[in-house]
């Protein structure tokens, strides 16, 4: 049995390779996972488990950023897998993880069943004995290392990240933008996830700044992967969200119906793309530009939606 400070990356292959990762900590004789992806990755995490020369008996804890799916679909069925694990979300997120109906039949609606059961599989409920609800600024002693949790708004209302001692590092979940492989070519490439529903760009910002200004050393991205210039990060992240939130009042104060906000924040949004894109010379594969394509259209959407619900509050 191999136990390392340094948390193990593990690729879901959740739309493509090196998009989504779920990561595996190991703690003496106890392991534990921080996001799960969807029911399909499952087998991905129990494998690379088995390869530490563990079993499912042995995972303590299962934690989840918060409760989109992408982050947290698979948390029942890992959670039937390891049957001495506990769950651990944030206040908000646990509900939604106990009685996942109305976040199950929201996700249908939107993508449809058969499409929702290849991308997410089957969603159960977790025991509500069995999920423990961590506060903002609660500490966790595991072994010899600190999971230390800290609530970060601005993506989801119901996110919150985790500061490891051991690896000196913070499980960042969507609070700390996204960085694709693929893309870091010419240099870090990172951009911020302003999706729908909660995007708020002052905690989004909040958010950034809390996480580069920790002290750690690395951050640990569900999309994608280790990020270790945290401060090139945060100056990256806090001008797209700047641009974002400069377009919310653009959006806001324009004169288009609210139902043409959405196309339009997606525009203004691929075009700057496309000029970073062109400055930084990278040219990307067929596959990588759909799913960029599909990251900046719910972008949009999210930038567009606070902008319909702001216009909607009376003076």
């Amino acid at each position: 049995m191999s136990n390392s400070p340094l948390p193990q990356t593990i690729d879901c292959h959740y739309l493509q390779p090196r998009f989504a990762a779920a990561y595996l900590l190991t703690e003496g004789d106890e392991a534990a996972f921080v996001e799960t992806n969807t029911t399909h990755a499952v087998p991905r995490l129990l494998d690379a488990l088995q390869a530490r020369g563990m079993k499912p008996e042995q995972v303590r804890y299962v934690v989840i950023t918060h409760v989109h799916l992408d982050h947290a679909g698979g948390a029942s069925a890992l959670m039937r897998a390891c049957p001495n694990a506990t769950l651990l979300a944030h206040p908000r997120a646990a509900p939604h993880v106990i009685d996942p109906s109305r976040l199950v039949a929201s996700a249908r609606k939107v993508y449809g069943d058969e499409p929702f059961r290849q991308l997410y599989g089957e969603i159960l409920p977790v025991d509500a004995a069995r999920v423990r609800i961590m506060q903002d600024e609660e500490k966790l002693s595991w072994g010899s290392r600190t999971l230390h949790f800290f609530h970060t708004r601005g993506h989801a209302n119901h996110h919150f990240c985790i500061h490891d001692s051991a690896s000196n590092g913070v499980f960042t979940g969507d609070a700390f933008g996204l960085a694709y492989p693929v893309m870091q070519d010419r240099g870090l490439f990172i951009f911020p996830s302003t999706s729908p529903t909660d995007f708020d760009p002052d905690e989004a910002r909040k958010a950034v700044r809390r996480i580069a200004g920790s002290g750690a050393a690395r951050a640990y991205l569900t999309h994608y992967g280790e990020v270790t210039a945290l401060r090139e990060a945060e100056a990256q992240l806090l001008d797209h969200l700047d641009f974002a939130d400069a377009l919310l009042q653009r959006a806001i104060q324009s004169d288009l119906p609210d139902d043409k906000l959405a196309s339009f924040c997606e525009a203004e949004l691929r075009a700057r793309f496309q000029r970073i894109l062109e400055q930084r010379g990278l040219s990307l594969d067929a596959a990588t530009a759909e799913l960029i394509k599909l990251d900046l259209d719910l972008n949009g959407q999210g930038i567009a939606y606070v902008a319909v619900k702001r216009r909607a509050k009376p003076a």
